[in-house]
């Protein structure tokens, strides 16, 4: 038996499964994420039904504390009445109850989830997804929180401060929009000072909104920051937002709070003859490119090609990585006539890279309606 070649296949296959399971995991991901923020404008979907919040956030809660009560108020914006056929939760630890009978133009109604809030001292994060009459999607409502075997001092649960003022973290996750189109969230924030805490914002990135609950934070007590982010023509795919806090006057030059949100193109008002008419691109070699084997430290070129099968010009709008070592640039792809082949490379620096098998995965947004967000994988084994 030639132990090289045996070596050299167990790698080859090790890459394989990892790209593999690397696939599975995106499109999970994504698919998830599609549910979750498919069509709606804020928090109004579909132009029929607006919900006060589709998050609530519990903070942190003692686990002997009791069951936790989530309302959320949801209006009939539309002009038919609302049905709310059925609510369905993540699991069995959380109870759903919701308004049975139809819900005229104008009026409102509510879903109620009741987490039981016995499942051990652990971040949660349940889903309520609910089906409706006048929204074809499910429209999926969140509870999560912290609960803890004991109340944590307030600068111990929002660890990272702006003086007196706390965040549990300062990388927050905005999820999918489409363009013409917002996504608001939320989430708590504390003063963890024995004095009240006036708030305000700078440096506050175009396309974001920032507001709180109470501009002046009372002493050892939360207040919740609620942001909205506006899609822009100008910006595709994965963008940053970020905003500077000033706390009672303290400016804090260099640090800031960034939330990231991933926008691609809006199909909503799309026809099933025009989604057929639409640009649809098929990639080369499986949307693989494998590298072999590359000494750390060196650097290569990565090229996808592909064909435009589709009946209309094929835009790539943006093209994001997951990995630092992909040096996108500027890469500029023209547009691509249908029947057509295109091509582009993305250059890759191993330098920094850990040895052993990698995938770097590449995120291509576009205008074809039935691949709007394409992933590509660079695959290898490092030595």
């Amino acid at each position: 038996m030639n132990l090289t070649n045996l070596a050299r296949d167990f790698r080859t296959f090790a890459i394989q499964m990892k790209t593999v399971l690397k696939y599975i995991f995106v499109i999970l991901t994504l698919s998830l994420c599609h549910i979750a923020f498919g069509q709606n404008k804020g928090n109004v979907f579909g132009n029929a039904i607006e919900f006060d919040k589709v998050i609530y956030d519990f903070g942190d809660v003692i686990v002997d504390s009791g069951p936790l009560k989530a309302t959320y108020t949801l209006k009939n914006i539309g002009s038919a009445p609302l049905v709310i056929y059925q609510v369905v939760s993540s699991c069995g630890c959380t109870e759903a109850k919701w308004t049975k009978e139809p819900i005229q133009p104008g009026k409102t109604g509510t879903v109620t989830g009741v987490y039981s809030n016995d499942e051990g001292p652990y971040p949660f994060d349940k889903t309520l997804t609910v089906y409706t009459s006048s929204y074809k999607k499910p429209i999926i409502l969140r509870i999560r929180g912290v609960a803890r075997k004991k109340a944590l001092p307030l600068s111990q649960a929002y660890p990272e401060h702006f003086g007196p003022l706390g965040f549990r973290e300062t990388t927050i996750k905005g999820g999918n929009l489409s363009q013409d189109e917002q996504k608001s969230g939320s989430f708590l924030v504390a003063n963890v000072s024995d004095k009240p805490a006036k708030i305000s914002f700078e440096k506050v990135s175009p396309g974001l909104q920032i507001s709180l609950s109470k501009t002046t934070i009372p002493a050892r007590s939360t207040a919740t920051l609620n942001y909205t982010i506006t899609a822009s023509r100008e910006r595709w795919g994965k963008n940053w937002y970020s905003f500077t806090p000033v706390v009672n006057g303290m400016r804090f030059n260099g640090k800031k709070v960034s939330i990231y949100a991933y926008t691609k193109e809006n199909f909503g008002s799309w026809d099933e003859t025009k989604r057929k008419n639409g640009s649809f691109p098929m990639f080369d070699d499986g949307a693989t490119f494998e590298f072999g084997q590359k000494k750390a430290g060196s650097k290569f070129e990565a090229t996808f090609s592909f064909t435009n099968k589709g009946k209309s010009d094929f835009k790539i709008y943006k093209i994001d990585s997951d990995s630092r070592s992909a040096k996108l640039g500027h890469v500029s792809v023209p547009a691509t006539k249908p029947g057509a082949k295109g091509s582009f490379r993305i250059s890759v620096d191993t330098a920094g890279m850990p040895k052993g098998e990698t995938c770097i995965i590449i995120m291509l947004t576009t205008n074809s309606p039935s691949r709007p967000i394409i992933n590509l994988f660079i695959t290898g084994y490092i030595i």
